[in-house]
């Protein structure tokens, strides 16, 4: 018979599992190849892809319901899974072992990361006009200063290695890959998306720059 407690454990991290791709995988990865158009310019940019945004019916409802609760429910549970964590590195030189300890450790850099962004960006144009009416002047302004490129390139990186990481992880937990050879491809294949999405990433950030 199972335990009441160990049955909430696991359906809670099956659906942490899950949102950490449904929505949040599918945001990430919309959110960089949007970014990725930075490269056509500024009208181009504030023109066409923000003004879609801002045009989209229902925007704050989608916002907070296919965003913004699944992303607080996924930070707020990894946060939990992340104080329990054992991974004893110099007892378990596993590769498995240090991707577990590194997908926890980067959750924690993306958390703070997006309270970063957020403010600097969604929060800021609140009360700044310019920031709204010029998002690209203002992200490259940001970026120009070479300590905040770091900052966005890092919270990148972090992103999409969380997010390939996870799609592994998560082949594994929910039995799509049984074998050692099938998580093995499967996990080539997460690492090419995870490249590929970097790229993206990369991309639209320097087409940001002056």
């Amino acid at each position: 018979m199972s335990h009441p407690a160990a049955d909430s454990r696991f359906l809670l991290r099956r659906l942490h599992s899950l949102l950490g791709l449904l929505p949040i995988g599918i945001f990430l990865t919309f959110h960089l190849w949007e970014n990725s158009q930075s490269r056509f310019g500024a009208g181009h940019y504030n023109g066409e892809v923000v003004a879609f945004l801002r045009g989209m019916n229902y925007l704050p409802v989608l916002e907070i319901v296919v965003i913004a609760l699944p992303l607080l429910f996924h930070a707020g549970y990894g946060l939990v899974v992340a104080t329990q964590m054992r991974a004893e590195l110099t007892r378990y030189r596993f590769a498995r072992n240090w991707l577990y300890w590194l997908q926890r450790v980067s959750g924690i850099g993306i958390l703070i990361f997006l309270l970063l962004h957020v403010g600097m960006t969604r929060i800021e144009g609140l009360w700044r006009v310019s920031v709204r009416e010029d998002l690209f002047g203002h992200m490259q302004h940001l970026l120009s200063q070479s300590w905040m490129f770091g900052l966005y390139l890092t919270g990148l990186l972090l992103s999409v290695f969380h997010l390939a990481n996870g799609l592994s992880t998560m082949g594994i937990v929910w039995g799509l890959t049984t074998s050692a050879r099938a998580q093995r491809r499967f996990g080539f294949v997460c690492a090419g998306f995870g490249l590929l999405l970097a790229t993206i990433g990369v991309h639209g950030l320097i087409g940001f720059l002056p």
